[in-house]
């Protein structure tokens, strides 16, 4: 679900649209606060857990007021869920010790509350019809205006920012990372289960996000002037009331200076969370050096994105994803391992490289909603056993 965002947050320099000599009204200037360097920043949504029935728990708003003022713990739109939130960070090591420092004192907590933290697409058995929402006006807004598909949102992600120099680079970046969605879409699907039905999809969260009046794939803009002009119509038309709530797979974010990476399905443990991590951060950083290398940066087109997006989403790891926009295609490990071993100097210049190598062990392990499966087939069908597996997967 989106980040927690103070109001005002997200701003346009003007606070309204200049008029031209033509007398039209342009789009108002959206100001991109820029990383000098390429820094790291994660948020992690957990779903607490009932350790009596396994079922979902609306403890949240409990849970964040025994924590006390914590910056980073937020909360989210359904009161089942928390989000943890790094500072910062330079390094992906540097990342997961803030997760992991944070994750303690939460944990703790929800412990004595008699809970546990779990992370993964969806919920194997819950129904959405029993969860409360948090009181906030952005989420009783958003349930207004969405409706059955609002309150559908019964699903948990991870999101990476990654600092870029300035806006002019933003859009070329985000279109190009869209090559490599089904990549980042396949290594962390965990959400093959919905309200106790198979869905016979690996990530069945990535198709019900997308039923947002806003989310799903980005446009693919050249400019960042593009981008300004898409907001500005969004607004005028009360499409949005703010840039936050553009919920783009892939998005700007202005105030902060980064690019955000939302395409991941739930984690369950911190060495996968690293390596996918990893290699966001050496995408985008890829990416951003080739621009200033000169380099045009490859791009496909949407309907080439869009198919990727759900070939990943229905097949996992065993999705043939198309590769350029001559329509070739590839198995996505096979391409996987290929793309790693490109990244690998980018890594090493980001003290990333044996994070980024792990990226190739989730292959080898099966991903989450593989591992979920053999857990359910083992059990018998319990997918209770299926949300222990996951709560244990925390500790590894």
């Amino acid at each position: 679900m989106p980040p927690a965002v103070p109001p005002g947050a997200w701003r346009a320099v003007s606070s309204a649209p200049a008029s031209t000599p033509s007398g039209r009204r342009s789009a108002a200037r959206i100001d991109f606060a820029g990383s000098p360097r390429p820094t790291l920043g994660v948020e992690w949504e957990f779903a607490l857990i009932d350790a009596e029935t396994r079922d979902l728990s609306n403890e949240g708003a409990s849970v964040i007021a025994d924590l006390g003022e914590n910056p980073h713990v937020h909360k989210e739109l359904l009161r089942n869920t928390v989000e943890i939130v790094t500072g910062v960070c330079d390094t992906v090591d540097e990342a997961m010790a803030d997760l992991r420092s944070t994750l303690r004192d939460v944990r703790g907590i929800v412990h004595d509350r008699g809970m546990e933290l779990f992370c993964a697409g969806t919920h194997p058995f819950a129904e959405w019809s029993a969860q409360k929402l948090t009181d906030a006006p952005r989420y009783a807004e958003l349930i207004k205006r969405t409706q059955w598909w609002g309150r559908q949102m019964l699903i948990w992600g991870v999101h990476v920012h990654v600092g870029v120099s300035s806006a002019h680079k933003v859009m070329p970046i985000i279109s190009s990372l869209l090559n490599q969605y089904p990549h980042l879409l396949a290594l962390s699907a965990s959400s093959p289960f919905w309200a106790g039905a198979d869905t016979g999809y690996a990530s069945n969260r990535s198709m019900m996000f997308q039923q947002l009046p806003t989310a799903g794939l980005p446009f693919q803009f050249e400019t960042w002037r593009q981008f300004e002009r898409f907001v500005y119509d969004q607004k005028k038309t009360g499409t949005i009331d703010h840039i936050n709530e553009i919920r783009w797979d892939v998005r700007p974010s202005p105030h902060l200076g980064t690019v955000e990476v939302r395409v991941f399905d739930g984690v369950s443990n911190l060495r996968e969370l690293s390596a996918l991590v990893a290699l966001t951060h050496c995408l985008i950083v890829d990416l951003d050096r080739r621009l200033d290398a000169g380099e045009q940066l490859p791009v496909m087109p949407p309907w080439h994105v869009q198919e990727n997006k759900w070939r990943a989403a229905r097949y996992g790891l065993d999705a043939i994803i198309i590769l350029d926009a001559d329509s070739n295609e590839r198995l996505v490990t096979e391409d996987l391992d290929d793309l790693l071993t490109r990244l690998q100097p980018v890594a090493e210049s980001l003290h990333c490289a044996d994070e980024l190598a792990a990226v190739a062990e989730i292959p080898r392990r099966g991903a989450s909603y593989q591992r979920q499966h053999r857990v359910a087939e083992e059990n018998g069908g319990d997918l209770r056993a299926v949300v222990d597996s996951l709560v244990h997967e925390l500790d590894i």
